[in-house]
């Protein structure tokens, strides 16, 4: 290479967000050691604290956790006190770190990077062959980690702001109606709407057996498996029940034939019924500026979307950013002629479709 070709400035810059980068991935790892040791849960409300008291409020050795105390200070995840060489977790990291009920409770995402290093031989197959790489057979941390993540934002926003920004569905499931959640994954949003709405009954569907074990310990555990149930089924193939809500919950993008998963939607849909589709949130045409959310839903839809896609078939391999307009155009092809995005949020699309 010409060194006198290279810009210093910005290779410094360069590098310095690579060694950013670097450290966010060592973090992670601080993270989920921090939340499954319940550090962060001793730490939470307890105001500052030295190594030593968080060390025997947590059951941990205290040179451990005063290392790990200085990483978590370095990152900016918990206040350090210098004179009295003590570390405290604020209210808002509390929120993030140790609150497992809160919609930004990050830890258990960091359980899908692991996936995906421990998946690594996997998808540079994946690469060199064409070929697909599905759901079950990643490494069991990623259905566990999406679940997790993505239930805690599901409970703040499904039944308080995206059902209702569905024209009429509310009172319909009010009064009683037929629901399925197809790839529904452990579960959490099918157990969350039925919580909401007793006299509906739901129907969850997924492909990946693991998960819908997992979606009945979920009912069970939440006292609404009288009122949903599960079973295994592809997204063309569940039984007919009339539905008056069809969900797809953050996963049309990831079947290898959305077009014929919407088209079979058409057809077990009852009259005056509604697909309510969330989908990453993506603009229809990447400007290749860097963007954090872009970001996270590229890298996890090279190895695990478009994969799993391609598993099926890839007729149409949409990945984790396919946008709004060539969603409409799936629907649209499936033959619904409504297609409207009813809400956003920076993570998530919100649309509705009707035949």
């Amino acid at each position: 290479m010409d060194t006198a070709t290279i810009d210093q400035a910005r290779l410094d810059a360069f590098v310095t967000r690579a060694i950013e980068d670097l450290a966010s991935a060592y973090g992670g790892v601080m993270v989920s050691l921090g939340h499954r040791l319940g550090l962060y849960k001793a730490m939470a409300g307890a105001g500052p604290l030295s190594a030593g008291e968080l060390a025997a409020r947590s059951g941990c050795a205290e040179r451990y956790v005063h290392e790990w105390l200085n990483a978590q200070a370095a990152s900016g995840y918990v206040q350090y006190h210098a004179a009295s060489a003590s570390y405290e977790l604020l209210p808002e990291q509390a929120l993030v770190l140790a609150d497992e009920d809160s919609p930004v409770f990050i830890p258990h995402a960091w359980q899908v990077p692991a996936s995906m290093w421990a998946d690594e031989e996997k998808s540079l197959e994946t690469f060199r062959t064409g070929q697909g790489l599905a759901w079950g057979e990643h490494d069991g941390r990623l259905a566990c980690g999406v679940a997790a993540f993505y239930r805690n934002g599901y409970k703040a926003c499904l039944v308080p702001q995206w059902l209702p920004a569905l024209e009429g569905v509310v009172a319909q499931l009010q009064a009683g109606i037929a629901v399925a959640d197809v790839g529904c994954g452990h579960g959490h949003s099918t157990v969350l709407m039925a919580q909401a709405f007793p006299r509906s009954r739901f129907f969850g569907f997924d492909v990946h057996a693991d998960s819908i074990a997992a979606a009945r310990r979920n009912a069970a555990a939440a006292g609404v498996a009288g009122q949903a149930s599960f079973a295994v089924a592809r997204a063309v193939g569940y039984p007919n029940r009339h539905f008056g809500l069809i969900c797809f919950f953050d996963c049309l993008h990831d079947m290898g034939d959305p077009v014929a998963a919407a088209q079979y939607a058409a057809e077990v849909l009852a009259p005056g019924g509604t697909v309510m589709l969330v989908e990453p949130f993506a603009p229809d045409r990447f400007d290749g500026q860097p963007d954090t959310v872009a970001r996270l839903y590229y890298s996890a839809s090279t190895t695990m979307c478009c994969a799993h896609a391609i598993s099926e078939g890839g007729k149409l391999v949409l990945g984790a950013q396919a946008g709004e307009a060539r969603l409409r155009e799936v629907f649209r092809k499936a033959g619904f002629t409504h297609f409207r995005r009813a809400a956003q949020t920076p993570f998530n699309l919100i649309l509705e479709a009707r035949r």
